[in-house]
């Protein structure tokens, strides 16, 4: 299974509401297939043209690792020559830290990742999940 437009498209629309609706800074949402490549992205008006880069960051690092964003930063806090090593094989294009999703399908696959920025990094994963769940796939924050 993979990621279509249609269910990327929802994964944006959702976690933009949910930001909204929390009361969030401007976000940018990237969603990436199970290879790290993109398949959708939106920045909200308001939101700093570098966000797509932490966005992508953020997911790409979720979906080559096969670990989400919050272990990423564990990991990173505990081993941070390891997280230093990663960002070397993926030539600097991981950002370790809440916002990067892992999206699962039914059975469990990972399927890709969505990557959210614009807030803290806590509210960012919260919106990314918001946009998954809505899309009927599920999460790992």
């Amino acid at each position: 299974m993979t990621i279509s437009l249609r269910k990327s498209r929802t994964i944006i629309r959702k976690a933009l509401d949910h930001g909204k609706a929390q009361g969030f800074k401007p976000l940018s949402v990237i969603v990436l297939d199970a290879g790290g490549h993109v398949l959708a992205f939106e920045r909200e008006d308001g939101a700093s043209p570098g966000r797509f880069g932490i966005a992508q960051g953020k997911a790409y690092g979720a979906v080559m690792l096969g670990m989400a964003g919050k272990a990423q930063m564990a990991r990173a806090e505990q081993q941070a020559y390891f997280m230093a090593s990663v960002n070397g094989v993926f030539g600097g294009q991981v950002v370790p830290v809440p916002g990067g999703v892992l999206v699962r399908d039914r059975k469990g696959a990972v399927i890709g990742a969505v990557g959210v920025t614009g807030d803290t990094s806590d509210n960012d994963a919260a919106a990314a999940e918001a946009g998954i769940v809505a899309a009927g796939l599920t999460a790992e924050i």
